[in-house]
């Protein structure tokens, strides 16, 4: 008797607490089923996408790296046949070396032999003048003694003024080459053979862009010409992806930044690297363009949601990362 009874409030507790467990078990369950769930956005891995061109016109003469190539910077990727740059090297390095040379010669002034045939010509028409100075002096005391005619007198002036000239100039002719060319001279000669030599440095720009290499390092994209074809300047020849800087891009909602902010770090999931699992952080925000406007339905209420542009960038190198992977984020609301 005494032992049913003292069965009778544990059984009581019993109930009690399986009751409660069983409301707390109901309770969770409620609140598991309309608790408000994660948003799941998708990213997309995206990397630089570098053009490869050319500053000259020309044949594409050959490619050297295959598509999906590792590449280092400055590494040789084609080559373009230009025979127009290949003529105008020669122009310029004939124009150069015609420059310098007058050049030098100002610099280096007469030679000897036409210094030594200025001087030839300068004594030659000293003497001559000389020789009509004296011829003039005799003419001009038989005038004034009136055995010749005055004629001959005037003549005789004429003859030794037109030496006296000669010999002047043949004097300047000889003092010219002693002293060579003038500064200025020397300085228009050299400055044209400096500008020779500029037109001959363009030319060897021109002819280095006829060996196209990587911008930087990464991955060989897409192949936008062949062998053989005609590819003007600037035209890309292919794509070098910047494969080992990758990172993931993300349209937002407005009212989806809450708590955002550049340096945040959010972990995604890589469905196809068997849903592994990495920290990323936000390295850049910017407004969407309008196609990444939501527009609200009704216009008496709601407003325009405006659409941003979010980059978040892998906190450590991700092996095996590829531009066009999704990336799965859980997004609180």
């Amino acid at each position: 008797m005494n032992g049913t009874a003292a069965a009778a409030p544990a059984r009581k507790t019993g109930i009690i607490f399986g009751a409660v467990a069983v409301v707390a078990l109901v309770a969770l369950g409620l609140w598991l089923a309309w608790r408000p769930a994660p948003d799941q956005l998708q990213g997309l891995v995206d990397a630089r996408e570098l053009r490869v061109a050319s500053k000259i016109t020309g044949r594409l003469a050959q490619i050297h790296v295959a598509e999906g190539e590792l590449v280092k910077a400055g590494q040789l990727l084609a080559t373009i046949d230009s025979p127009e740059a290949l003529a105008k090297e020669e122009q310029v390095s004939a124009a150069v070396n015609a420059a310098q040379s007058q050049a030098d010669k100002a610099e280096a002034g007469a030679r000897s032999e036409d210094i030594a045939a200025a001087e030839a010509q300068w004594r030659r028409a000293a003497a001559a003048a000389d020789l009509a100075r004296i011829t003039f002096e005799r003419v001009d005391r038989l005038a004034n003694e009136g055995v010749v005619a005055g004629q001959k007198r005037d003549e005789a002036r004429t003859n030794m003024i037109a030496a006296d000239q000669a010999a002047r100039a043949a004097r300047a002719q000889y003092d010219t080459a002693l002293g060579g060319a003038r500064n200025e001279d020397k300085r228009a000669a050299q400055a044209q053979a400096d500008q020779a030599r500029g037109a001959a440095a363009e030319v060897a720009v021109a002819l280095a862009e006829t060996k196209v290499v990587a911008p930087a390092s990464g991955e060989v994209g897409r192949r936008l010409a062949q062998p053989g074809e005609l590819v003007g300047a600037g035209f890309p020849i292919m794509f070098v992806i910047e494969s080992a800087t990758p990172w993931v891009t993300l349209t937002l909602r407005e009212d989806q930044l809450r708590g955002m902010a550049l340096g945040s770090e959010y972990t995604g999931t890589i469905p196809a690297m068997n849903g592994q699992q990495a920290q990323f952080r936000v390295s850049f925000m910017a407004p969407a363009g309008d196609y990444a406007t939501w527009r609200a339905t009704r216009q008496s209420s709601g407003f325009d949601i405006k659409g941003f542009e979010v980059r978040l960038t892998p906190i450590k190198p991700i092996k095996g990362l590829r531009p066009g992977m999704s990336v799965l984020f859980d997004w609180p609301q």
